[in-house]
């Protein structure tokens, strides 16, 4: 291909391509289908560990003060603790570092991450969307061409 000295990729019309193209075109198309999906199920992902954590600070009530109560350390392993301060909580805000919060403001702060994590899927859902329309259409060419290339040697 040719350099240009402007931003936008160069646009090729599908049907001028040939098979062994046309294979390499959706080989990559499928590898950023595959990327795309799994970028989605990570930020479901997320998201769903956010709305938990709102949920677990709505669980610290002042009336829970002085129980004793399982602190995760890990995914799967707990301890025994004492909740000494039911006003406040410790938030990861993450690359190791912890902010002390509000309940309020601890599920302020969650709430915000859940709807930026919901404006990433919206735009990556239309982005997924668009890939397999472009991935419909490409199969499709490729089938047309397919046929095409079977009926020719018949004729001549």
């Amino acid at each position: 291909m040719a350099s240009t000295t402007s931003s936008q990729p160069q646009q090729i019309n599908v049907a001028d391509l040939d098979i062994q193209q046309l294979s390499d075109v959706r080989r990559q198309l499928e590898e950023e289908l595959n990327h795309l999906t799994n970028s989605f199920a990570q930020l479901k992902q997320a998201q769903a560990k956010f709305k938990s954590c709102i949920e677990n600070v709505g669980e610290v009530k002042p009336q829970n003060k002085g129980t004793t109560i399982l602190v995760p350390l890990t995914n799967s392993l707990y301890v025994p603790g004492h909740l000494s301060d039911a006003e406040n909580v410790i938030v990861d805000v993450g690359t190791g570092y912890y902010v002390k919060k509000s309940r309020t403001q601890a599920i302020k702060y969650y709430e915000t991450k859940v709807e930026y994590i919901r404006t990433n899927l919206d735009t990556l859902q239309e982005t997924i969307q668009k890939k397999q329309e472009n991935m419909s259409y490409l199969i499709n060419v490729m089938q047309a061409k397919l046929q095409q290339s079977q009926t020719q040697p018949t004729k001549v």
